[in-house]
C-alpha cells in the first residue's frame, strides 16, 4: 500500500494527511475548495514546523513529507491511483453516503474505502457501495500527528483481510489500532460524548460554573483538560451531531444533548473554531478566559 487518498482538507483531514506524508506514504489530499486546500496544507506546514523547532523532526525531515502531499480539487484524479481512500468530511450521513457511492463508482476494484467518521454507522455507509467487505472506520483522535489511538471499526461485512490489512497499516504509522464493532459512538464517543453532555447539563443547571466544572474534572480525575475546554476543542457543533446520531440510534434518552448545546450550536457559539464557547477564544486559542454569557 503506497498511495492513500484523503477527502477533506480540514482538521481531521490535514491531520491524517499529514501523519501518512510523514510516514513516507504518497498522499493525495482532495477538497473541492482550493482555499481550503491551502489553509490545510498551511496547517500542515505550521505543525512541522512545529516540530521541527522542537527538534522531533529535521527540515529535511519536513521537506520530505510536504513533498509527498498532493493536492486535487477533482476527486476523479485525487483517487485514480489510490490504493486506500480515507474520508474525512464533515460529519454528516447524507454527505458521506454520497461520497462513498461515488468512490465505489470511480475507484479501482482493489481499493479500500475508509471512513474517519466518529458515529455514523459504518455498515450504513458501506451499504452505499457495491464492495461492503472492503469498506471500514478509521477513527483517528484530534490532532492526528500527536495522538496515538485508532479506533477501527468493522461494519457488518468488513472482511477479516481488510480488517487486519488497516489494522497492520495503522501500526506503521506509529499508531495503536483498537479494533471495535459497528455500534452507534463505537467506543471513544459512547463513553465521551455522554461526560461532555452531562458537564453541559451540570452548567445549565447551576450547580457550578464552567472554570469549576473543568477543575474538578482536571483535579480530582486527572483529565488533562476539563470537559468544557475539550467540547470547545471537538466543537459543539460535532458534539451535537454525535448526540444526535447516538440518540437516533439507541433512542435512549440518555444521549439527548442538552438544551444549552442545542441553543449554543443554533448561535453559531462553536468553540475554537469560531472563536467563542464555554470560553472566549479571542486573544488567545488558549481556554484561559470565560465566555461572557457564562462569567
Amino acid at each position: 500500500m503506497k498511495n492513500i487518498a484523503i477527502i477533506g482538507a480540514g482538521t481531521m483531514g490535514n491531520g491524517i494527511a499529514h501523519t501518512f506524508a510523514q510516514s513516507g506514504f504518497k498522499v493525495q489530499l482532495i477538497d473541492i475548495s482550493e482555499a481550503s486546500l491551502q489553509k490545510g496544507m498551511d496547517t500542515i506546514t505550521k505543525n512541522l514546523d512545529r516540530m521541527v523547532a522542537k527538534t522531533h523532526i529535521t527540515e529535511t525531515q519536513k521537506q520530505d513529507t510536504l513533498n509527498n502531499i498532493t493536492t486535487f480539487t477533482d476527486m476523479n484524479l485525487g483517487v485514480k491511483s489510490a490504493d486506500l481512500v480515507v474520508e474525512a468530511a464533515t460529519e454528516n450521513s447524507d454527505l458521506k453516503l454520497k461520497i462513498f457511492k461515488q468512490l465505489d463508482d470511480i475507484c479501482s476494484a482493489n481499493t479500500i474505502l475508509a471512513t474517519n467518521t466518529s458515529s455514523i454507522s459504518i455498515t450504513q455507509i458501506a451499504a452505499a457501495t457495491s464492495r461492503p467487505s472492503q469498506v471500514i472506520g478509521m477513527h483517528f483522535m484530534n490532532p492526528v500527528p500527536i495522538m496515538k489511538l485508532v479506533e477501527i471499526i468493522r461494519g457488518y461485512n468488513t472482511s477479516d483481510e481488510v480488517t487486519k490489512t488497516i489494522m497492520e497499516l495503522s501500526k506503521t504509522l506509529g499508531k495503536d489500532p483498537v479494533e471495535v464493532n459497528d455500534y452507534p459512538g463505537f467506543v471513544a464517543n459512547r463513553i465521551l460524548m455522554p461526560m461532555l453532555n452531562e458537564s453541559i447539563e451540570t452548567l445549565y443547571n447551576g450547580v457550578a460554573g464552567v472554570t469549576e466544572i473543568d477543575t474538578v474534572m482536571k483535579l480530582g480525575m486527572a483529565h488533562p483538560m476539563g470537559p468544557l475546554q475539550l467540547a470547545d476543542f471537538i466543537g459543539l457543533d460535532v458534539c451535537l451531531s454525535i448526540l444526535n446520531v447516538m440518540y437516533d440510534g439507541f433512542k435512549n434518552p440518555k444521549y439527548a444533548p442538552c438544551p444549552l448545546l442545542v441553543n449554543m450550536v443554533r448561535a453559531g457559539k462553536l468553540g475554537v473554531k469560531s472563536g467563542e464557547g464555554f470560553y472566549d477564544y479571542s486573544e488567545s486559542r488558549k481556554a484561559e478566559k470565560v465566555a461572557k454569557q457564562f462569567s
